[in-house]
């Protein structure tokens, strides 16, 4: 048995047992792929795939405890991989950093430039995506570090830590009639056209179940996963906007004379916490700890640490950005 086994064997349950899929891939065929996968088999002794002829249908039992087997061989080789840079080129290498739209635009720059002054020999892959999307990403092992505010916690196979709390607030133009309004209500923004975020995104979800609870229906016209697309559509008149505090800081159409106001209305909607994440049992490299640290004061890299060996309760505390 071999790496290359394993390596078709896992991702050709990633790719739905869908071999034509899986080839393309890992850049090789099909023929050589099935041929690998039985040979392994056979030398297991059991079957990893149920077939219908040369198609796989399903993973068997001994299958599934395979595929966990070569889950854990797979992370290790990649720490292994890890662990050879980190102590041949020391702070040099890639962070691979996934992360969604609002973290990339709005809270990243500041630790992303203080990392790469830190460690100048390191440079930075972003990946942006659906909370979805980056955690799978760490989970390929095609990223180190995810950054998000929903979706991280619902998979057992990431650590996950808090990072900091944000509210949402209401942007609207500057002669908007709430823009004269000392505290809004749900009530005041109900009887509005909304644009906001894809339901999936930046604390939606949060802002659909306040409406839901007083049993209002909320008007949206537009959904997002951009901030910046949404402050322009409300500069249209298309709507009052409900986005990230942190996308109207350092904004000069916020500023006082601008197009824009901002209204506060964390009170409505409560308060969401952005998390890191890491893949469970991966090694991490000395620039990886820095950027944590960089993130936030909170991930010292001894909590980062003890969280990676699962001594530590994730919990969010109360504290802002």
């Amino acid at each position: 048995m071999n790496l290359h086994q394993f390596r078709f064997v896992q991702e050709a349950a990633r790719r739905d047992l869908n071999l034509t899929e899986t080839a393309k891939a890992l850049h090789t065929s099909q023929p050589g792929i099935s041929k690998a996968i039985l040979e392994l088999e056979e030398e297991l002794g059991v079957d990893i795939f149920a077939r219908h002829g040369k198609r796989l249908k399903r993973i068997t039992e001994p299958g599934r405890q395979v595929l966990n087997s070569i889950e854990v061989i797979m992370r290790e080789v990649a720490n292994l991989k890890r662990i050879g840079e980190d102590y041949t080129r020391q702070d040099a290498g890639t962070l691979s950093l996934a992360a969604t739209h609002t973290q990339a635009r709005y809270v990243l720059p500041g630790p992303v430039a203080a990392l790469r002054a830190r460690h100048p020999k390191v440079t930075i892959s972003l990946h942006q995506g659906t909370p979805q999307q980056i955690a799978q990403m760490l989970l390929d092992d095609a990223a180190e570090v995810a950054v998000a505010t929903e979706g991280l916690t619902a998979y057992d196979e990431l650590v996950t830590l808090p990072c900091y709390e944000w509210r949402h607030v209401a942007v609207v133009p500057a002669r908007h009639r709430l823009a004269t309004l000392d505290r809004l209500t749900l009530d005041d923004l109900a009887r509005e056209p909304l644009v906001s975020y894809h339901p999936s995104f930046t604390g939606r979800g949060r802002i659909d179940a306040a409406f839901e609870q007083r049993g209002l229906k909320p008007q949206y016209v537009l959904e997002a996963i951009d901030s910046d697309v949404i402050k322009t559509y409300v500069r249209l008149g298309l709507g009052v906007g409900l986005v990230a505090e942190m996308a109207v800081r350092d904004d000069p159409a916020f500023a006082p004379g601008g197009e824009l106001v901002a209204c506060p209305v964390g009170y409505l909607f409560g308060p969401n916490i952005t998390r890191i994440a890491f893949k469970r049992g991966a090694y991490l490299r000395h620039f990886v700890y820095s950027f944590a640290e960089l993130l936030s004061e909170r991930l010292t890299r001894a909590l980062v640490t003890r969280a990676m060996e699962g001594s530590v309760d994730d919990t969010p505390p109360n504290y802002s950005l």
